[in-house]
């Protein structure tokens, strides 16, 4: 609804619901693809990766993100997203108008603190790359309240490590990856080979 009303000024937009293998678009017939922040919350993330590129021309580019496994991160992170995911496990099951509720508090109290936090920090010449949420430093409100509801309002996440990710994308049929050097982990284009895939023994799921 929300992207039918932004480009309603545009004629040649269409739209379409439907689950990741069932994409009303023929095979070989899209110019480029993206998807991002969404194929961790799906039950099979490889073949979700796969229903994409299948819909792109050989050599087309798709843009991916998916939650990363913190392994470019220190022990204090993974221990902090352990906290945090016990959390989500409780507040995804909440009705939705609680959950709204406590996503945007959590928003309020903890993403926004820390966040001008690491603002603060930053200007002052301090360096902030381990600082918690320092990505949202200079992140609206909105994007905050957002982000919070979708990282402890969906019951299933899953993380990848960037060898894992790039070993989905090459079995997809993807090649010549470029994984982004910063925030948010892990960002990654990929372009389609123009000649089938082989899967490779090293893409088995994590």
């Amino acid at each position: 609804a929300v992207a039918r009303r932004n480009l309603a000024e545009y004629p040649n937009c269409r739209f379409h619901v439907a689950s990741v293998d069932q994409i009303p678009l023929p095979d070989d017939s899209m110019d480029f693809g993206y998807s991002l922040g969404v194929l961790h919350h799906v039950p099979d993330t490889r073949a979700g990766i796969r229903s994409c590129v299948a819909k792109l021309k050989p050599g087309a580019p798709l843009l991916l993100y998916l939650y990363y496994a913190f392994d470019n991160r220190s022990r204090m992170f993974r221990v902090l997203w352990k906290i945090s995911d016990a959390a989500r496990r409780l507040v995804c099951r909440l009705p939705i108008g609680l959950k709204l509720a406590v996503t945007s508090t959590i928003a309020a109290t903890v993403y926004y603190p820390c966040a001008r936090l690491a603002r603060a920090f930053e200007r002052m010449g301090r360096p902030i790359d381990a600082f918690p949420l320092s990505y949202y430093r200079n992140r609206s409100f909105y994007t905050m309240r957002t982000d919070a509801l979708d990282r402890f309002g969906t019951r299933l996440e899953q993380r990848f490590t960037a060898g894992q990710i790039g070993a989905m994308m090459r079995d997809a049929g993807l090649d010549s990856l470029t994984f982004s050097p910063g925030q948010p982990y892990w960002c990654v284009v990929g372009f389609k080979k123009k000649s089938p895939p082989v899967p490779s023994d090293d893409a088995a799921n994590p």
